[in-house]
């Protein structure tokens, strides 16, 4: 299914270039208050998250928002750490060939989905360490925001 190719692409491309050089718990706290920013200016009602090593680093939920984002964005982030690659960017190589990644994943669609929204962080030299979400908005605009303020986050650390 060659429609998404040029979506999987660019996906790929974002991951090999938004790459931190080092990621500790100050950096969770400046990256999670910039997500929340560029949040706050689109008036996007959404809950944000980022984690490493399992533990949770940041997390806020924008007025508007209810429990079911926090239960999403787990569910990404679970999608993340299994594969290494953004939760987008997993089910869209799953609808590339024909099929979702609740049909042909086998996991458990309650603990795991592959919608946009989480990102790997991924630390040059070490690998991918933990990820940043959001969860609130359509996919594509979910993981828009996170990729905005990453290269947001690059450009000025």
């Amino acid at each position: 299914m060659s429609e998404y190719a040029e979506l999987i692409s660019r996906l790929e491309e974002q991951e090999r270039r938004l790459r931190l050089p080092r990621f500790d718990n100050d950096d969770a706290w400046r990256l999670g208050c910039l997500v929340a920013e560029r949040a706050q200016l689109r008036g996007a009602a959404v809950t944000i998250g980022i984690h490493r090593a399992g533990q949770r680093l940041f997390h806020r939920a924008l007025p508007g928002t209810s429990p079911d984002n926090d239960a999403w964005l787990e569910r990404k982030f679970r999608v993340v750490e299994r594969y290494g690659a953004s939760s987008y960017l997993v089910g869209t190589r799953f609808r590339a060939k024909g099929t979702s990644f609740e049909e042909s994943s086998r996991l458990d669609p309650d603990r795991y989905a592959a919608h946009g929204g989480a990102f790997p962080l991924h630390v040059t030299g070490t690998g991918v360490i933990g990820a940043v979400g959001v969860s609130g908005l359509p996919q594509a605009e979910d993981h828009a925001l996170v990729v905005e303020a990453l290269e947001r986050y690059l450009a000025t650390n």
